[in-house]
């Protein structure tokens, strides 16, 4: 993973990206936030009161709702955005929430990217961003990947977090952003959906649901190489794939693997994490207008360092 994030710094690095931290009480935030502004990868933004804030914060902006003089300007643009569904009053207590009033920044173009997560539930983190940054036009919904490095081996492996039982469009959406993230971690993406069929072995109901999902990504995207349905040797194993796919793009040389629902894909990174010895790195969020990313709430500094990093390399990709 250090080779991965390596490359990454050296992407970010000197952009001047601002990477808004809500979660300014909890230490671990603190002494991630801490190496980060040191080591002049980004500029952190700690959003709280100050005087709670104990440790030496100088590398980073710290910034109080209640007090801030965007306080106003935010309340009326999330009115605005929220287009009825809120009122002015409550667009006033949710911006006293530091999980919203970060989102606004990040919708506000004062900030490039969020992180949360350490002390905040996945719902908590990822429902301001839903609401108010929302999806990149032509996507539905936003769905999680996993970063899987073993060596020198990388893969993409998603929706791993998100989603439980998306449709055939919302999968295809998926591979096509999948691919994009591997390209910023310098895969060159070869995306294979995942099924218990390759190439129509079996026709069921989940089976069909992937073909479709096949067929409206090539459609989308046709400069990916983008194939399926197939079993997951048929994608990863040469031998296995020449005889089950022959003639695919992508069987028996997938690094990128789109799986056919939530509990597929979770289990999946799972077996291949504590298995195979892959470190995992994520869920990271993707489809979102700007990156808005969710860490574990057992996560540890390394772990919120090398996130904000992705975020912060997301902001460029996008």
């Amino acid at each position: 993973m250090s080779d991965i994030i390596t490359t990454l710094k050296e992407k970010i690095k000197g952009k001047k990206i601002r990477i808004v931290f809500p979660e300014s009480t909890d230490p671990r935030i603190i002494k991630a936030a801490q190496r980060l502004g040191k080591e002049g990868l980004l500029k952190p933004i700690l959003i709280g009161n100050p005087e709670k804030i104990l440790d030496d914060v100088s590398m980073c902006e710290v910034i109080n709702p209640e007090t801030s003089s965007h306080y106003n300007e935010f309340v009326q643009a999330l009115v605005e955005r929220r287009a009825g569904k809120c009122t002015y009053e409550q667009a006033q207590e949710m911006l006293k929430q530091p999980n919203y009033f970060g989102t606004m920044l990040v919708y506000m173009n004062q900030a490039q990217g969020l992180v949360s997560g350490a002390a905040h539930s996945t719902g908590d983190t990822v429902r301001p961003a839903l609401q108010i940054i929302k999806t990149k036009p032509g996507i539905s919904k936003t769905f999680g990947y996993f970063l899987m490095v073993r060596g020198d081996e990388k893969y993409i492996m998603g929706d791993c977090a998100i989603n439980p039982n998306p449709d055939s469009e919302s999968l295809a959406e998926f591979a096509i952003e999948s691919a994009k993230a591997a390209k910023m971690f310098d895969i060159d993406p070869k995306v294979a959906l995942l099924s218990f069929s390759t190439n129509g072995s079996a026709e069921t109901d989940e089976t069909k649901k992937v073909a479709k999902a096949v067929q409206i990504a090539k459609k989308k995207a046709p400069d990916f190489d983008i194939d399926g349905e197939m079993q997951f040797d048929a994608a990863f194993v040469q031998k296995v794939g020449e005889k089950k796919f022959p003639d695919s793009p992508v069987a028996g040389k997938a690094n990128t693997f789109i799986f056919p629902d939530l509990n597929s894909g979770n289990i999946g990174y799972k077996i291949a994490q504590r298995l195979g010895n892959f470190e995992a790195m994520g869920p990271v969020l993707a489809g979102l207008n700007k990156p808005v990313n969710d860490l574990s709430r057992g996560c540890s500094i390394d772990d919120i360092y090398n996130t904000a990093i992705i975020t912060a390399a997301q902001s460029l990709s996008d």
